[in-house]
């Protein structure tokens, strides 16, 4: 080699790695920006990185990495789309199938993210986040096709095109409302490099008599600055106020923390910090109680569960004392986030570990006297498959607003619990024909000690509304049929409800079979099996106290008559003893057999399930006989044996 062509080479060299160096600098220039949470920033850092940079192992770490900036963005579609680029590059992180399947669950795709989430099953074991994944898909799909009764709403008027969230009353008339949000109308110009939007500040609305909230606008005072302010919460006076503050950095994450501020002529003055976790922690998300006594928070403080746990700390003599971590009962490995403490006691919490549809859901945790938490998760529509957090109720009732990103960006949504109706829209109808029963009289009897009557329509039908936590009897009765009832009730129910009840009244005109009565083989004696109508009988006689009934059993015509006649009595006899030991007065029972001498007309019900057989045909033993097969000589046999009861009396006192 030459000399000049050395010093080419050596120049060659030189540049080669100087561009090397280049490319790399955008590579470690996207993962400074990716530490310090900039996520905004980062994935367009990490694009352009990709471009320029050839390594196909740093491809894929850069590939990975903008699917994570996606999915701490909250952006599912896009997450969605890069994890499964990174997975055709045969990126080697099993965490990459867990991350898509929470990607494709969000995006309601929950076969295909319960396939994933079985992948990283078998590739960590050990993790029981594949099978909280698998759960969360299986629960979010039964409680989307069988939701709550909560109705959910979007609000237009508190919304802007930025983040809005984490609403609380801020006036004891629930006619004024404070809320986070990233709108421009924000203190500061800056541009959040892990949201994308504005610096957030706390801004406020106001109810007018026709309940039109009005254009936000900031809270007046020296709570919004140019930096993150936001997750108020205010005692019952409604003079205090306790927020949270995030500073951050361009290369590095710095905490959170907690101030409170007090009105002082319509103004949020003298904040002050308090002193819960160290400066580099997060100390987030209060929820003060209404006398001001316990404060709950996030943080990720040492001592707790997991990423960020809930605490609490309690004030005496205007001082805060240490934080207390909830213990795992709430907080779990994963993120507890945005506490409500409801004046009952009720901890109203977001959570993406416990059992939920995905993201962040909405629990909430029923002090129990073990000192316990009973974990309740709201369900859909209250969650989805999205976050949803910051929840706040007008105390008395089912009712509020919550925080939730279903939609694309952080907005604001009511809810309210419309009061359970029940009510019962049932049909009396004469039992053998199904024929409906008009003029009927149905008698309903509630445990609160409400009585109602009511008359059918021509159609048979009734209707009575109900009240919740209640049972009910209701009665059917009319000359020449039986009395009939049946029992509802609505204690326990969540959901409203239309009971569509059938009353069946038998005639006391013709006999009335008693299906499922059955003796053992040319014997009298009762089987078990006959315990189940013959208790039914009991009900019925007890629901018509004056009628005197004979019992009556049949068999078919094979055997001697005499015989046959002696073993029917015994059977009707078997029915009036059971009666008889279950209470029934003897003086209402006679019984009677009959042999084969009163055979069986086969009615409608019969003639449907039996296709050899006509409505109207007498099963006599000259038509039995003629029958094609021995298999439907036998079932004939079988119609033929039974036993009956049929009113006789309708004057019997007792």
């Amino acid at each position: 080699m030459n000399l000049k062509s050395a010093i080419v080479f050596i120049l060659s060299l030189c540049l080669f790695s100087s561009l090397a160096n280049a490319q790399m600098r955008f590579y470690d220039e996207a993962e400074e920006t990716y530490q310090a949470g900039q996520f905004y920033e980062a994935v367009d850092m990490y694009r352009d990185a990709y471009d320029k940079i050839p390594g196909r192992e740093i491809k894929d770490e850069i590939t990975f990495k903008i699917a994570e900036c996606y999915r701490k963005t909250d952006q599912p579609r896009k997450a969605e789309l890069w994890y499964s680029k990174a997975i055709k590059r045969d990126y080697d992180n099993p965490l990459i199938y867990l991350y898509y399947a929470n990607a494709l669950k969000t995006n309601e795709k929950f076969d295909e993210a319960i396939e994933n989430y079985k992948k990283y099953q078998e590739l960590n074991p050990d993790d029981p986040l594949g099978e909280i994944g698998v759960e969360s898909c299986t629960l979010a799909k039964k409680w989307k096709e069988n939701p709550s009764g909560y109705k959910v709403a979007k609000q237009r008027y508190l919304n802007s095109l930025e983040r809005d969230f984490a609403p609380v009353y801020a006036r004891s008339d629930y006619n004024e409302i404070y809320f986070t949000s990233s709108r421009e109308e924000c203190t500061g110009d800056r541009i959040h490099g892990g949201t994308g939007g504005h610096f957030t500040d706390i801004f406020y609305s106001q109810k007018d008599v026709s309940g039109r909230w009005s254009d936000p606008e900031p809270i007046q005072g020296d709570v919004n600055t140019e930096v993150e302010e936001g997750a108020p919460s205010l005692t019952d006076n409604y003079n205090t106020m306790y927020f949270t503050r995030c500073e951050t950095s361009e290369r590095e994450s710095i905490g959170c923390k907690i101030l409170s501020t007090v009105k002082n002529n319509g103004e949020w003055r003298n904040a002050e910090a308090l002193s819960l976790a160290a400066d580099s922690l997060i100390a987030a998300h209060p929820s003060i109680t209404d006398d001001g006594s316990t404060l709950y928070f996030v943080s990720n403080m040492p001592g707790g569960q997991g990423k960020v746990d809930i605490w609490k700390v309690n004030r005496k003599d205007d001082e805060w004392g240490t934080p207390v971590n909830l213990g795992d009962n709430i907080n779990t490995p994963g993120n507890e986030m945005f506490p409500f403490i409801h004046p009952d006691g009720t901890l109203y919490f977001s959570s993406d570990y416990h059992p939920g549809m995905g993201g962040l859901d909405i629990f909430k945790a029923t002090p129990q006297d073990n000192g316990e938490y009973e974990i309740e998760n709201m369900r859909y529509p209250i969650n989805s498959t999205h976050d949803d957090f910051g929840i706040t109720f007008e105390n008395e009732k089912e009712k509020g607003y919550f925080s939730s990103s279903r939609e694309g960006d952080d907005k604001i949504y009511s809810f309210i619990l419309p009061p359970l109706k029940f009510s019962i829209e049932g049909v009396v109808k004469n039992k053998k024909s199904e024929e409906p029963i008009q003029n009927a009289q149905v008698k309903l009897v509630g445990s609160d000690g409400m009585t109602m009557s009511s008359e059918t329509n021509e159609d048979g039908g009734f209707k009575f509304m109900l009240r919740p936590e209640t049972d009910y009897v209701f009665v059917a009765s009319k000359e020449k049929y039986l009395t009939n009832k049946e029992n509802v009730s609505t204690t326990g129910l969540e959901e409203s409800k239309v009971f569509e009840p059938e009353l069946l009244l038998s005639s006391i005109e013709e006999p009335i079979e008693l299906p499922n009565i059955f003796y053992d083989y040319d014997d009298w004696s009762l089987r078990s099996e006959s315990k189940e109508a013959l208790n039914q009988l009991v009900e019925t006689l007890n629901d018509n106290p004056r009628v005197i009934i004979e019992l009556r059993a049949h068999t078919d015509f094979r055997g001697e008559h005499a015989y046959n006649i002696e073993l029917s009595t015994k059977r009707a006899q078997s029915v009036v003893n059971y009666l008889i030991d279950h209470g029934i007065d003897p003086e209402r029972l006679r019984a009677k057999g009959y042999a084969a001498t009163q055979p069986k007309v086969v009615d409608q019900n019969i003639a449907e399930e039996y296709d050899f057989l006509e409505e109207g045909t007498e099963l006599t033993e000259e038509f039995i006989k003629n029958l094609e097969t021995e298999d439907q000589r036998e079932i004939a046999h079988q119609i033929n044996r039974r036993t009956e009861f049929k009113v006789i009396a309708t004057d019997y006192e007792p």
